[in-house]
């Protein structure tokens, strides 16, 4: 069977846990979309410190699981290689189970200058960018002729040839746009690219032709997106949103098969709702709730370290994000963080200017104007930690799921309860 996970809300819904969890029976574990500015957090055990992935696959700590990077992904080179590098110092040798697209788009250092820049000249009109270059690097993608992908690590020569030019006019862009007067090094960038090369060399594949080889042999396939459906850059929050299309509709283009292949797409959400950086919120709690819920939950960026916006459960934007991305189940995470309220509230429709309406609005503008109308369910006071099975959960804490699944018209299949694997029930 192949499943793709998506996350359904605003990132950080918890999908580096579920793709660790689904990893173990899959052969192939593929990254399709975004950059560094994604941020999976794994946690084999209580007891052993949280591996934050940025780049690698989430099923890179199994052994036997084939993890790529395919076309869709900015590679930061230097960020990848310091994951691997952290992984080996915790006794975890990747070997040849990593591979990574040719196909795949270099991030360099002016991108990320382009984006602090950039973020800079906005003042306060900021988009909230994490400043990893993820952007300006997809800009340069659509562009072409001032781009850089990985298999030109393979062509050093030309490579360089390449760089001479892009940088230069790198340069004068910065200079012209910016005032900016410390002029990016031809030699400093290509030393860097010199040396990703000989440690990348051996894992960089046409991941397209491994998928359709994968997909010919009936192998099991895992496809995990990064941030969430309402960052989509088509069909989130334009334009607070990301720089790719990483709701399950990119998936295709981003890895070179067909999403016909994909017996079953899973959505992941938190109990809550949660955003980082600007952008309409429609449920969000600036208030002791929201302050409770960020704490509760550790809601802090496992990319940027910075606190993220919390709220209540958004059941308009879920739903909508379910049913562009052709969600078939759901897996709802952190509902311990509600542990300590007495109240627990679920947005179940919107009001814009005194009038319901029947869709999710595609302008921020309209987003940032609603009402949510509010359904209130009662909370729980025990702590859910411990619980081993749906029937281990109080009577409020199962009601609330099965409330979403009747306005969501989805199966919650998978609930989770902590971090650990161990602490995640299957229904």
């Amino acid at each position: 069977m192949n499943t793709c996970v998506v996350g359904l809300q605003w990132g950080d819904e918890g999908k580096g846990k579920i793709v660790d969890i689904f990893s173990g029976t899959a052969d192939i574990v593929v990254r399709y979309s975004g950059g560094a500015n994604a941020g999976h957090s794994v946690v084999r055990s209580a007891d052993e410190e949280v591996f934050a992935l940025h780049l690698l696959p989430s099923g890179i700590l199994r052994e036997n699981t084939l993890c790529l990077i395919t076309n869709g992904v900015v590679l930061d080179a230097e960020i990848i290689l310091s994951e691997l590098a952290g992984l080996a110092k915790r006794g975890i040798d990747v070997g040849g189970n990593l591979k990574i697209s040719g196909r795949a788009h270099l991030v360099m250092e002016y991108h990320k200058k382009q984006d602090r820049l950039s973020e800079e000249a906005l003042g306060a009109k900021k988009i909230g960018t994490t400043i990893r270059g993820i952007g300006p690097c997809y800009s340069d993608k659509v562009i072409r002729s001032t781009a850089l992908r990985v298999a030109d690590l393979l062509h050093l020569d030309r490579l360089r040839e390449r760089l001479e030019r892009i940088v230069e006019q790198k340069n004068r862009y910065f200079a012209a746009l910016y005032n900016d007067n410390e002029p990016l090094s031809v030699d400093v960038l290509f030393s860097q690219c010199e040396k990703w090369a000989e440690a990348l060399k051996d894992k960089i594949v046409d991941t397209t032709a491994i998928l359709h080889r994968a997909w010919k042999e009936k192998k099991s396939i895992l496809f995990e997106g990064a941030q969430g459906s309402l960052l989509d850059l088509d069909h989130g929050t334009f334009p607070f949103v990301t720089s790719s299309n990483c709701c399950a509709l990119g998936l295709g283009p981003a890895a070179g098969v067909p999403t016909t292949i994909v017996d079953r797409f899973v959505g992941v959400v938190k109990a809550y709702t949660s955003r980082v950086g600007a952008g309409p919120f429609p449920t969000e709690q600036d208030n002791e709730t929201g302050q409770y819920i960020r704490d509760k939950g550790h809601e802090y960026g496992t990319t940027t370290g910075r606190p993220r916006r919390c709220g209540w459960f958004d059941a308009v934007a879920v739903d909508y994000s379910a049913r562009i991305g052709g969600i078939t189940e759901l897996a709802l995470l952190h509902l311990d963080t509600f542990s300590g309220l007495k109240e627990l509230q679920i947005c179940t429709a919107y009001k814009y200017k005194g009038e319901k309406l029947d869709f999710f609005p595609a302008e921020a503008d309209v987003l940032d104007e609603v009402e949510c109308v509010y359904e209130t369910m009662p909370g729980f006071d025990e702590d859910l930690t411990g619980a081993t099975s749906f029937d281990d959960l109080p009577s409020a804490a199962q009601n609330y799921i099965k409330r979403l699944e009747e306005i969501l018209s989805l199966p919650i299949k998978t609930v989770g309860v902590g971090p650990g694997r161990e602490q995640t029930l299957n229904r």
